[in-house]
């Protein structure tokens, strides 16, 4: 009968012992084994960078460039964009928090993981291609969540991103109607081509009914798959204040980490300028195949502030901010992920998730692979053509 008294007391006595395990490199008790293991890990180290430089991979210049970038501005307006790049990530993942506690009320992941998962998706996405890292984000919500699925985590992503949808149309928008004469030609138009209007009007009016008809067949079924996901919707009020506020916030942070790098190099801070960088960054993500869209972000931030700065200045501006903003972004998930599931069990969640969302991307291309084969199957196809698409 005492028994189980005996074993309620003793649980206790091995938590202090558990939870200082847990902070230890390597969750090792024994100091000469850590020292051992933590010198195994930078002579590994020593010579992935050694063998990437056989093959052509300049790690020692990225890390010259990042110095550059990093002492090109002032500390101060470096420690302004991490902040609030940081205040980015946190409100961003805490609209996640908040969906997946909806969808999966009986067993919510604390915040804290949800937070760790999030900036390792950013970090990773940050210097892999593919969006590998957005597919391990959605993996380690799959494994902190009993229950979890993959449908339910990809209509939670659909939620998540309705208000990025609609602030993405809005500097779109906001960018088509700043060029000059855009309004004038639009009201001379009606006037000057009433043949051209009504052709135009005609097409609208046929695309918007093409669309109504295609989504009137797709939505249903969408709704089924990403019911569990979308759980918040259901509760207006609820995603209103947890969700689209929060994503607000994020989005207004990411405007501040422009206009600071801007600041820092010397380019004019205008709505107008914020805009335009903001909107060129998001049609570079769209079109690179680059790992972090590197060099198309380049491009897209030279055109976006020809009028303001010369090209040098605009090359800098960009690669300064993007290599500051991921080295950032990975220091800061490492240390979230130390914290939320401790040095052995981070490491191993990460990587069972990065190598399971290489499995999923490889999945997607086949099946791009497959579905271009079945639409033209006299032309031959493959995944590595699937970049080079025949006319």
């Amino acid at each position: 009968m005492n028994q189980p008294d005996e074993m309620v007391t003793a649980e206790p006595s091995l938590a202090p012992q558990a939870a200082r395990l847990r902070w230890l490199p390597f969750g090792d008790p024994s100091r000469g084994r850590r020292l051992a293991k933590v010198l195994a890990w930078l002579a590994g180290t020593v010579a992935v960078v050694a063998v990437l430089g056989l093959f052509g991979v300049d790690v020692f210049g990225w890390f010259e460039s990042l110095w550059d970038a990093l002492t090109g501005i002032g500390l101060g307006y470096l420690a302004a964009g991490w902040s609030l790049q940081t205040l980015q990530t946190m409100l961003t993942a805490l609209g996640w928090y908040f969906i997946l506690r909806a969808a999966y009320p009986d067993a919510p992941a604390p915040y804290r993981q949800v937070l760790a998962a999030y900036a390792t998706g950013v970090a990773l996405n940050g210097f892999l291609p593919a969006n590998i890292g957005t597919f391990v984000m959605l993996l380690m919500f799959i494994a902190i969540i009993p229950g979890a699925g993959l449908p339910g985590v990809l209509g939670g992503m659909l939620v998540q991103k309705i208000f990025f949808t609609l602030a993405g149309a809005f500097v779109y928008v906001y960018l088509f109607a700043s060029v000059p004469g855009t309004f004038e030609r639009q009201f001379e138009l009606p006037h000057g081509n009433p043949g051209l209007t009504l052709a135009i009007g005609a097409g609208a009016v046929l695309l918007i009914a093409a669309l109504v008809r295609v989504f009137r067949r797709k939505v249903p079924g969408l709704i089924d798959r990403a019911k569990q996901g979308g759980a918040i919707l259901a509760r207006r009020r609820d995603y209103l204040v947890r969700v689209f506020l929060p994503s607000f916030g994020a989005w207004l942070a990411k405007l501040g980490v422009i206009a600071v790098f801007l600041a820092g190099y010397g380019i004019a801070v205008t709505f107008h300028t914020v805009m335009s960088v903001m909107g060129g960054n998001s049609i570079a993500n769209v079109v690179s195949v680059t790992p972090g869209g590197v060099g198309v972000n380049q491009a897209a931030n030279v055109a976006a502030l020809g009028g303001v700065t010369d090209a040098a200045t605009a090359t800098a501006y960009s690669l300064g901010q993007q290599l500051a903003v991921t080295a950032w972004n990975v220091a800061f998930a490492v240390a979230l992920v130390v914290w939320a599931f401790g040095w052995a069990g981070g490491r191993g969640l990460v990587e069972a998730s990065y190598a399971d969302a290489k499995v999923k991307v490889a999945e997607q291309k086949a099946q791009r692979v497959a579905l271009q084969a079945a639409k033209h199957p006299t032309r031959k196809w493959s995944v590595s053509r699937l970049r080079r698409r025949p006319r």
